[in-house]
């Protein structure tokens, strides 16, 4: 029997655009399971909203992202990945996380696994190193760099995220898919993707785009005093603001 998931990764604290894809992924009943690719929050504000309404659901499964682990990292106390700027943004949106999320929060793997017929999935934010940590992000992907780094891998399905533009790499080892940030974009779209998985085994992947209302959101970063504010709304978004102002 032919079977569909829908992977999303990279929310980035971005509540309107997740309620829409999350809206549209519930009106499609053959859809049996979500797969969420890390980094919910950070970046984006609405911390609380987004784990919030991801935390009830009991049809998404979660891989930890680093700006999740950097956030956990800053309330337990350790040292984050995190550096400047980018570190009291940070430890902005920890100091905004309501505590009864971080159980929620703490459990989430680094990697899941999954099978689907007879197809084997990794579930990963981003490649991990030897030593179980995210390595450099690589803006040159390529084919054989791909099957380097799962070389000892029995997936034939590697899903990851990270990277926010999207990666769909088809070698004679396996399939590699990235259906790009979910919460980031230079246009009021969410993006996600869904993975058909036939019961002969043959695979078929659809990128998606929702168009949601994404004005308060924005706004909001300098409503708010969000730190790093104007470097966020142009690198992740595009200075779409602007026509707001």
């Amino acid at each position: 029997m032919e079977q569909k998931i829908a992977i999303i990764t990279d929310i980035h604290g971005n509540y309107s655009a997740v309620k829409a894809v999350l809206d549209e992924i519930d009106q499609e009943e053959q859809i049996a399971h979500i797969y969420c690719l890390g980094d919910l929050v950070g970046i984006g504000y609405e911390t609380n909203e987004v784990l919030g309404l991801l935390s009830l659901r009991e049809d998404i499964s979660f891989v930890m992202g680093n700006h999740d682990e950097a956030i956990l990292d800053i309330i337990a106390g350790r040292e984050p990945y995190s550096k400047g700027k980018e570190r009291i943004h940070h430890q902005w949106i920890a100091a905004q996380l309501d505590p009864a999320f971080i159980p929620f929060l703490t459990a989430i793997p680094v990697t899941l696994r999954a099978e689907y017929n007879d197809k084997k999935l990794l579930f990963v934010h981003y490649h991990l190193s030897e030593q179980n940590e995210f390595i450099p992000l690589d803006k040159e992907p390529t084919e054989a760099k791909l099957d380097a780094q799962y070389q000892t891998s029995q997936a034939d399905i590697v899903c990851f995220g990270h990277h926010h533009v999207i990666h769909h790499f088809k070698t004679k080892d396996r399939l590699y898919l990235n259906p790009s940030s979910l919460g980031c974009n230079y246009h009021p779209l969410a993006s996600y993707a869904v993975l058909t998985i036939g019961d002969m085994g043959e695979v078929s992947v659809a990128f998606r785009e929702v168009p949601y209302d994404n004005k308060e959101f924005l706004l909001g970063f300098n409503r708010l005093n969000v730190p790093d504010a104007d470097y966020i709304l142009k690198g992740f978004y595009g200075n779409q603001h602007l026509k707001y102002l």
